[in-house]
């Protein structure tokens, strides 16, 4: 949680992450997050048959109207706290408090005998030194951060589940088969505490958009991920709200949107198989598992020119350190420059990066392209955990999902 990272994308330098809502300043930035397929009710299957327009809206509505009853009270609100340094020059304060920083949102996906678990994006927690969650009641309840995972832009929070007693956890759906213009209804926190639950409505715009993973401190191109685009309304502090489907499942995580002059309506979400498969495992480990080659490298087009190898290339990730001793004992060194994965031309870190976070698990050996200077090597490489700092409790609820 106190990693300075996050990710999410920038289109052009306009996008925009939808972020947490901040207090004093506004935050983050865009990115990579189940569901059974939604069954007709009677209503929507006589839209079906010969109706008017008119009934056909009124059966939308209705639909969504029910979905809000099922889902709402599981939404909750999330409030990040920093702690700022005392003004010297204007306040004889000693030490600092924390204050308000960022409104996001959340929502319950888990429970056990002691906990509650709730899902929201990495960026909205992101250095935060204390974290909060909102009840529709209004009551705000101390969370404990149980891990992030930059790269996915999702972090899970727990809660004392006396709290939360009567409220039914959310149902995951299923993210790979949407279809482009099937239902999309958001629940969130748009704007602050003073808009909760908020719900907009419209569609999938497109069920697989790959965008690209930033940093949210450098703008750093991490990696590139799959999102929903939506045109259902997402605002500043709608961050890790759900995105549902007509049945009330989650089919993904709001994200962010693209902000620019003449731009409406594009929203993006983590899928929801995303959403599911890293939360379990945060909940089990405390971390996501990504799979790693072991290596410390950098874009070579990035490099300056002093730092350059001489190698016939100008593309590809060099070496900086290496991590892993199972990609030391590999063969792989200082200064290489990785060109290619099992023949997928690897252009930059990012690149390298998705591939293997797409293909590879841990454990699985990948066959790396690599310039020694003028020498072209082909090196096998077993990949590894990126084995991120771990807080995980000690019990929580097994994945219904598996990994």
């Amino acid at each position: 949680m106190n990693t300075a990272f996050w990710r999410w994308f920038g289109v052009a330098g306009v996008s925009a992450l939808i972020g947490a809502t901040a207090a004093l300043a506004a935050g983050p930035w865009v990115w990579n997050l189940a569901e059974a397929g939604a069954t007709s009710s009677p209503a929507v299957a006589a839209a079906n048959v010969q109706t008017t327009p008119a009934v056909a809206n009124v059966t939308v509505t209705d639909g969504i109207e029910q979905v809000v009853k099922k889902v709402e009270p599981a939404v909750v609100g999330v409030v990040d706290y920093t702690t700022q340094s005392p003004d010297t020059w204007f306040s004889t304060s000693t030490s600092g408090s924390p204050t308000e920083s960022g409104v996001g949102t959340g929502v319950i996906f888990a429970k056990d005998s002691q906990w509650a678990y709730v899902v929201t994006n990495n960026h909205v927690v992101d250095g935060a030194d204390k974290v909060e969650v909102v009840l529709g009641s209004g009551k705000h309840l101390p969370a404990t951060v149980v891990g992030t995972d930059m790269f996915t832009d999702l972090a899970v929070l727990k809660v004392p589940v006396a709290d939360v007693k009567n409220v039914t956890p959310v149902q995951f759906g299923d993210s790979d088969n949407l279809q482009a213009g099937e239902p999309a209804i958001a629940i969130g926190t748009p704007m602050g505490l003073d808009f909760a639950d908020t719900v907009t409505a419209g569609i999938v715009s497109a069920p697989k958009r790959v965008m690209p993973v930033e940093e949210p401190d450098t703008n750093q191109v991490l990696d590139y991920q799959t999102v929903i685009q939506t045109d259902a309304a997402i605002n500043p502090g709608n961050s890790g709200g759900p995105l549902l489907n007509i049945a009330g499942q989650v089919i993904g995580i709001n994200s962010s949107k693209i902000v620019a002059e003449g731009v409406e309506g594009m929203g993006f979400a983590i899928p929801a198989r995303v959403v599911q498969n890293v939360a379990y495992q945060i909940l089990q480990t405390g971390h996501a598992v990504h799979p790693a080659i072991g290596v410390e490298g950098y874009s070579l087009a990035s490099l300056p020119a002093v730092l350059r190898p001489d190698v016939p290339v100008d593309y590809g990730v060099w070496v900086r350190t290496v991590t892993s001793p199972q990609a030391s004992a590999a063969g792989l060194r200082p200064q290489d420059v990785i060109v290619a994965v099992d023949g997928h031309t690897v252009q930059s870190a990012a690149d390298l990066r998705t591939y293997v976070f797409d293909n590879g698990q841990v454990g699985k050996t990948v066959q790396l392209t690599v310039y020694r200077g003028s020498q072209k090597l082909t090196l096998t490489v077993p990949l590894t955990d990126m084995n991120q700092v771990s807080n995980a409790p000690q019990t929580a609820p097994a994945s219904p999902y598996g990994n």
